[in-house]
């Protein structure tokens, strides 16, 4: 993991606890790279930092990382850069690329095959949010950590 500057409560000046970032080439090998470098992440979390990490957030977390990339990977020209961080009881999944266009859930469609990316990270997150950056822009959704004993997700209630 790469360290992060801390303050007296041990987080960085972002409220970040724990991170780690990588840089993937951008091809179509980067998003399973990415996906274990999230499921090794939380594997570390739960064994270096003592936090709980539930079965169901690694899946989330691995299933919003694909996604994310593989837009990136698909829509940007060049590098993609991703960063996990944990944030209280979160993981926070953030990716960067070139491509200053913003995504848009789409409507939808009877017969659409594929495009359903972002319906599904805006649906398994606890939160999502887009932002343009000087060069491309960032991509962030965050994903609880623990499920509640009833078995819905933290920060969710159970239909």
């Amino acid at each position: 993991m790469e360290p992060v500057p801390s303050g007296e409560d041990g987080t960085a000046p972002d409220g970040c606890a724990t991170r780690v970032t990588a840089a993937l080439a951008g091809d179509g090998a980067c998003i399973a790279r990415a996906r274990h470098l999230a499921a090794d992440f939380l594997s570390r979390v739960r064994v270096e930092r003592g936090l709980p990490v539930s079965p169901r957030a690694v899946d989330l977390t691995q299933l919003v990382v694909s996604e994310l990339v593989t837009n990136a990977c698909k829509y940007a020209p060049g590098p993609v850069l991703m960063d996990l961080c944990i944030t209280g009881e979160m993981v926070e999944v953030v990716v960067r690329d070139s491509d200053s266009e913003l995504p848009v859930a789409r409507a939808a469609e009877v017969g659409r095959v594929g495009q359903h990316g972002l319906e599904i990270v805006m649906a398994v997150a606890q939160g999502f949010e887009v932002q343009r950056e000087p060069v491309g822009k960032r991509v962030t959704a965050r994903i609880a950590l623990l499920d509640d004993p009833g078995g819905a997700v933290a920060g969710r209630r159970p239909l």
